[in-house]
């Protein structure tokens, strides 16, 4: 097992995510943190899966928290 601290992002879900999908994350987020609702809300909107909304975060490098179902 690597210790390295760095989440891995699963390519099926991070190929999927769009620019756009990253500025939208980056639009709700506030001191790089987003909270599980409004992301969930977000995947919702868009029509995209939890998973993806999660990568998108990922690679924006945005913190999910308030996380009460354990999706990201």
């Amino acid at each position: 097992m690597s210790d390295s601290g760095e989440k891995t992002i699963d390519p099926r879900w991070a190929e999927q995510v769009t620019p756009e999908l990253t500025d939208a994350i980056l639009a709700k987020a506030i001191d790089g943190r987003v909270t599980c609702p409004v992301l969930r809300k977000l995947a919702e909107d868009t029509g995209i899966s939890y998973k993806v909304a999660g990568a998108a975060a990922d690679l924006a490098d945005v913190k999910v928290h308030n996380c009460d179902l354990g999706c990201f």
